[in-house]
């Protein structure tokens, strides 16, 4: 396994006096809501530019929504914005968001699959920074451009056929949304309610403490003890299932754990697959 992918505050800003500081990219978006890069402009971490995990960073989807609601971008796509945010294959890279880590998920999991070699993720986002006293910067920044590269490919993602063949094959697939959701309770995001059957609900929501940061990878640990290689994480479009992911290997597992991309949003794109509610 490599280091862990989390890394405080205080860590980043004596990263940042150092002569080859790190690549700051800001993540912020907001699953519902206004665009966040006004957020951005009103106040960001110093030299940090913001990337669109909404748009730039995921791909149109199906005629019927397959895909789901945050589709892979496709790669040349991936490598134009994250050059465009100065990320290079010589420099580590800090991503941060708000403090939900979705964005921030998504960009380490790119960063990841890619394979760059020195990504990691602000532990309790730019809130976390703030509360420490650090400053902030104001308006857009220009980044000298990056030259990323990679061929893409190096972390397991599966489509809706993938994610039965695992439950065919004995692994475990878990979908990482609230209880409620999972249960085709209060659901106020996708048109369909429930869950996929054979899918076993883990809230991503308990990862975290009452402080906004990750839980200590030792309570990680037992709390993901039984996950294995093979197994497959969903959610509604794949970002909290790939933040689960950002989890397990701060807790120093997750190997061989996929993702469904598109996930619940993706499942329900085709009206002839099952769905089922409640706990079962």
């Amino acid at each position: 396994m490599t280091r862990d992918p989390l890394v405080r505050a205080a860590e980043v800003a004596t990263l940042l006096t150092a002569d080859a500081p790190p690549v700051l990219v800001d993540a912020r978006f907001n699953l519902v809501g206004p665009d966040a890069h006004a957020e951005y402009l009103a106040g960001h971490l110093p030299g940090a530019a913001h990337v669109d995990v909404e748009h730039a960073l995921s791909g149109p989807r199906g005629p019927r929504g397959e895909g789901g609601r945050h589709p892979l971008a496709d790669h040349d796509s991936v490598l134009r914005v994250l050059r465009a945010a100065g990320v290079r294959v010589d420099r580590p890279v800090v991503v941060y968001d708000g403090g939900s880590q979705l964005g921030a998920a998504r960009v380490w999991w790119l960063l990841e699959d890619l394979g760059h070699p020195d990504v990691r993720v602000l532990d309790g986002g730019i809130a976390a920074w703030s509360a420490a006293g650090l400053p902030l910067a104001t308006g857009e920044v220009t980044v000298p451009p990056g030259d990323l590269t990679g061929a893409g490919g190096r972390l397991p993602i599966v489509d809706a056929d993938g994610a039965m063949d695992a439950l065919r094959a004995g692994h475990r697939l878990l979908d990482v949304r609230g209880a409620d959701r999972f249960r085709g309770e209060n659901e106020t995001i996708d048109p369909v309610a429930g869950h996929i059957p054979g899918a076993e609900n883990r809230p991503g929501a308990d990862e975290f403490g009452a402080d906004g940061l990750f839980l200590p990878a030792q309570q990680l640990r037992r709390r993901f003890a039984d996950i294995e290689p093979g197994d497959v994480l969903s959610c509604g479009s794949g970002l909290t299932a790939m933040r689960t992911l950002l989890a397990l290997r701060h807790a120093g597992l997750g190997e061989g754990v996929a993702v469904y991309g598109g996930s619940w949003s993706d499942w329900i794109s085709d009206p002839a697959r099952p769905v089922a509610v409640g706990e079962d």
